[in-house]
């Protein structure tokens, strides 16, 4: 057995997995997620499922629907996305453990995850790379990490694509997106990126982040991505809200 096979086996001895939903330590072999919360019972009210919107990837209501409500009224920038959680009560408690409580562990997880239940979609796309979405200085410095970028490590091990992390920068601080509705959104992120001045020339790409609620911060990248010469902008979010 490799040795890096072996520090695996003793980490995973000495420092246990927690589930990344009930935070309990997941016994050893045990997988990632604990039996309880990977049951069929627990687990079908997690995922976004088959039926969702063919532009954000928004679980709706009925078969017959194509896109959501916001999808309808108004044209994103963005190509597709998908997402792998509804955003409810469980999930945002799991997502604000793994960026606020330091659970960088969760990563992991979440990508394995993601890579299981939407990787056939994920390679669809024929991305050349993953950007996920940049964070401020001061939140990096507060939070000792950025949790877009582990996902996108994650996926990117599963799917042997490059991660750019410098590909698009964050040059201006903005307050949390919870707080504001969509104009407000809109008009936060409103210059706050921009695509490094050595930019390689890519295709196609998927930006990653954490949750897709309005889409404007995945508008906002995909504007600024295509503006530097990308034809088709794709994302990935762990979790998305219900449709509107």
């Amino acid at each position: 057995m490799k040795f890096t096979k072996w520090k695996e086996i003793l980490k995973d001895l000495l420092f246990p997995r927690r589930c990344p939903f009930c935070d309990e330590a997941v016994p050893f072999g045990g997988g990632k997620i604990c039996e309880s919360c990977s049951s069929p019972a627990v687990s079908r009210h997690l995922y976004v499922g088959d039926v969702n919107c063919k532009r954000c990837g928004r679980p709706l209501r009925t078969e017959t629907e194509e896109y959501c409500q916001d999808c309808k009224e108004r044209k994103h920038r963005y190509d597709r996305g998908v997402s792998l959680y509804i955003y409810g009560d469980t999930v945002r408690k799991s997502i604000a453990r793994f960026k606020y409580h330091n659970r960088r562990e969760y990563a992991d997880s979440f990508a394995e995850e993601i890579c299981r239940h939407l990787g056939r979609e994920l390679r669809s796309f024929e991305a050349d790379a993953l950007i996920p979405v940049p964070v401020s200085r001061r939140k990096r410095r507060k939070r000792g990490f950025n949790q877009a970028e582990l996902l996108a490590d994650g996926i990117g091990k599963h799917l042997g694509l490059p991660v750019y992390r410098d590909l698009v920068r964050r040059i201006r601080d903005t307050v949390p997106q919870k707080d504001l509705n969509r104009s407000e959104r809109q008009k936060n992120l409103k210059r706050a990126f921009k695509m490094a001045e050595n930019v390689v020339k890519l295709q196609s790409v998927i930006i990653v982040d954490d949750i897709y609620t309005t889409g404007s911060t995945i508008d906002e990248m995909a504007a600024v991505l295509k503006s530097g010469g990308v034809r088709r902008v794709y994302f990935v979010t762990l979790a998305t809200g219900s449709s509107v």
